[in-house]
């Protein structure tokens, strides 16, 4: 799990709940002892700077084009996004889904917001937790829409796609309780 900044302890908890082994990563040389990584939520543009300073950047983005199975989340989705929209002046992201993220679509903190979503992969509804969210404007072909915001202002807005072994939620689930979004992600490590 990429350990700079943002919800680590918490999906630290659900993925060892769930028999995993975690690896906070903080450094290049740890991303060789990988299976997976998990992009925790935070904030997009303070986990990139710090990326940056600790010469993870060019590193991520090697393990990524190489097919390392990654899960972002909310922050995550930002870094794992081709494309962003509002993002700050020159924002990097590490890339590898074919995706345009709207960076804090939901709107502000105030704006914060539960909803319980049909997820593709995922039996009955996940109880999506929205802190500051980001959107999916746009998919390309080769991205499954995972969910969609079901109701509100927002209905139909995508909240969480896959891409080959990329994953991406706008929302939280490490913050929910409810660990079958990460048991999707663990089955997709196994797959790869």
């Amino acid at each position: 799990m990429l350990a700079l900044q943002g919800d680590v302890r918490e999906h630290r908890e659900t993925l060892e709940g769930l028999g995993a082994q975690v690896v906070a990563v903080r450094r290049a040389r740890e991303l060789a002892q990988l299976d997976g990584l998990v992009l925790p939520g935070g904030e997009s543009t303070a986990i990139v700077n710090l990326a940056r300073v600790f010469g993870m950047l060019e590193p991520l983005r090697t393990a990524v084009a190489g097919g390392l199975p990654c899960f972002g989340t909310c922050a995550g989705m930002v870094l794992l996004a081709d494309r962003l929209v509002d993002a700050m002046e020159g924002q990097e992201t590490i890339g590898g889904l074919d995706v345009t993220v709207r960076r804090n679509g939901f709107g502000r903190q105030v704006d914060s917001f539960e909803q319980d979503l049909p997820m593709v992969g995922v039996e009955g509804s996940v109880r999506a937790v929205f802190i500051r969210a980001p959107w999916v404007e746009e998919a390309g072909a080769e991205v499954e829409v995972l969910a969609r915001v079901s109701e509100g202002p927002a209905s139909g807005r995508i909240v969480a796609v896959r891409q080959g072994n990329l994953m991406a939620t706008s929302f939280h689930p490490e913050v929910g309780g409810d660990p079958r979004v990460h048991r999707s992600f663990l089955d997709l490590v196994r797959g790869a």
